[in-house]
């Protein structure tokens, strides 16, 4: 695994992935049109100008960056084009030095959603897509490790994690939503987080029940619940060793983007004063 491809894109061990489903079916997140009802600019819009430059004011290029549950990949583009400040008409084409600023590592469970991504991406050199379940560690381990080690690392120096808590804790549990995010804050100097509230659990697992399908297996017994932004701040900085730096506000769908640092990281960047909260 973690072999490049003609066109810059990883290959990686193929899970059993499930097919696009219908709207509403899919019980990873894995929705086959998601960025036309949650469009990718009602996070972006959020992001300060010039964040990288006042994170990493001195860390060596290229920045790493890891994308946990893309989809079909146009928020990691989204994400990709605001933090470097390219316009939307600028591909790799345009900017070939792009890729010396910052590399981005996407990854999700569907591969026909990878498969899709790939085929879009305005930039196969510096934005990879792979199918990869995050939560197989027999997968993982060895694919993000080679990955990194192209570049001599062995962490990312951010990593985003944009809608997909609520799927790992429904398919996996209290205990899976908290190995998660210890392995994430292990892997990541800094960690974007947009955590799913309390009633999307409860429309996900509504729409599966109206759809005929069991429930999902965690969720009447989920511990873990109520103010999930809290929650999940609570288990990153009591449990994983993380800060909240800041939160950039909510999405027009109620979503908090929260930011995270390792306190284990030297980093002394920092977002300027009137972001934080």
């Amino acid at each position: 695994p973690g072999e490049r491809g003609a066109e810059g894109q990883m290959a990686a061990p193929m899970s059993e992935g499930s097919p696009a489903l219908e709207p509403g079916a899919a019980p990873y997140g894995n929705f086959p049109n998601y960025s036309r009802f949650h469009p990718p600019e009602g996070r972006v819009r959020l992001l300060p100008g010039g964040l990288l430059r006042s994170l990493f004011p001195a860390a060596a290029r290229p920045l790493l960056g890891l994308d946990v549950g893309c989809n079909s990949g146009e928020l990691s583009v989204a994400l990709y084009r605001h933090l470097l400040g390219l316009q939307e008409s600028e591909g790799s084409l345009d900017q070939p030095a792009a890729g010396k600023d910052l590399n981005l590592l996407c990854c999700d469970i569907d591969p026909v959603l990878i498969e899709r991504a790939q085929q879009c991406s305005p930039f196969p050199a510096s934005i990879s897509f792979a199918n990869l379940d995050i939560m197989d560690s027999s997968a993982r381990e060895p694919f993000l490790s080679s990955y990194l080690g192209r570049f001599g690392r062995s962490t990312f120096d951010i990593g985003f994690c944009m809608s997909v808590t609520m799927w790992i804790h429904l398919n996996h549990g209290d205990s899976g939503l908290m190995e998660f995010l210890s392995f994430l804050s292990s892997l990541c100097k800094y960690l974007l987080i947009e955590p799913q509230p309390w009633k999307c659990y409860r429309a996900a697992a509504r729409r599966l029940r109206k759809l005929g399908r069991n429930d999902f297996d965690h969720f009447r017994s989920l511990a873990i619940n109520g103010d999930m932004a809290e929650r999940i701040t609570q288990i990153l900085t009591k449990d994983c060793a993380m800060e909240l730096v800041c939160c950039f506000g909510s999405t027009s769908w109620d979503r908090s983007l929260l930011l995270f640092k390792s306190n284990g990281s030297s980093h002394e960047g920092r977002v300027s004063s009137e972001q934080e909260q």
